[in-house]
């Protein structure tokens, strides 16, 4: 049998991911709405029309359509093909940075290690998309990434080379239990909810994808890029909603509408989903340069 070579291999995980991100294009259009993944069948959202197999391929159905939908004729968004895109691009990336970035690209992937990094890395990268659109604008993470990645890690870790089943299964319990009973406690002193589920349920797949310990790295540094972005967003915010209030004074308009309390708030879940594919890659890269310039060993 003939080997397959790096170069056919990328191609395939392209194309996987663009029809990946296909799919999480659905979830992030249908999940806040209430909209069953699966009923009804892709349709138009203007005129409801079914959408025939062949218009919803993955990036090429947008550009035969020449940007139109073929029921109506209306605009279609160039969010859908740029976000297939880059989920593409994120797939063959998964596996490219599973053989360590190699320039051989002749060469075939017959290390199943590597297959089970890639798989996992394909996982972890291309859930960055839909947890941070609904995240951001609703506040929501999808179960299909969450729960879905304690699948996933429990699948992958059958295959050899990369963690067992019983060290996912530990790995998704320990990493969810420790978040939540974290969050439980925040709220008690706090005396308000400090922590979502969603949360609790995206660390756990991450700790079924990489073990208890990475998972931990994951929740330190998704804190600190949180804090990082989170302060001067604060008070940006701040000092945006001083302005208002102050214009409203002025122009003494008593009818307008008390802002939304978390209007300003960051939600935590894409700080997890961008630091869990770095720790993956270079966690012990980073956690050497911690402790040679911070502690000093």
């Amino acid at each position: 049998m003939e080997e397959i070579p790096l170069w056919y291999s990328l191609a395939v995980f392209f194309v996987l991911g663009a029809c990946v991100g296909s799919f999480y294009n659905v979830i992030v259009y249908r999940m806040p709405r209430g909209i069953s993944l699966v009923n009804p069948p892709s349709h138009c959202p203007l005129c409801k029309k079914h959408i025939p197999l062949y218009y919803n391929l993955p990036i090429i159905g947008w550009i035969i359509l020449r940007g139109k939908s073929a029921c109506c004729k209306q605009p279609i968004s160039i969010i859908y093909p740029i976000g297939e895109s880059l989920c593409g691009l994120l797939g063959a990336l998964a596996l490219y940075a599973a053989t360590g970035f190699t320039t051989n690209f002749t060469a075939p992937v017959q290390s199943l290690e590597v297959w089970a990094d890639a798989l996992a890395l394909f996982w972890l990268l291309l859930g960055i998309y839909p947890v941070s659109a609904v995240d951001f604008k609703y506040k929501l993470i999808p179960d299909s990434i969450s729960v879905g990645g304690i699948v996933a890690g429990l699948i992958i870790s059958f295959i050899p080379g990369g963690m067992t089943p019983v060290e996912s299964i530990v790995g998704a319990v320990a990493a969810g239990g420790g978040l939540y009973l974290l969050g439980w406690v925040a709220t008690k002193v706090l005396n308000k909810a400090a922590m979502g589920f969603g949360d609790v349920k995206l660390l756990a797949g991450f700790g079924a994808l990489m073990g208890v310990s990475r998972a931990v790295e994951v929740l330190v540094v998704a804190s600190i890029l949180g804090i990082l972005i989170m302060v001067p967003y604060a008070k940006i915010a701040e000092k945006r909603a001083a302005k208002k209030a102050a214009q409203n004074k002025a122009s003494q308009n008593k009818d307008t509408p008390e802002e939304d309390e978390g209007a300003g708030q960051i939600p935590f879940g894409p700080f997890l989903a961008v630091a869990a594919p770095i720790m993956y890659l270079w966690g012990d890269a980073l956690k050497e340069l911690y402790l040679k310039f911070v502690v000093g060993e």
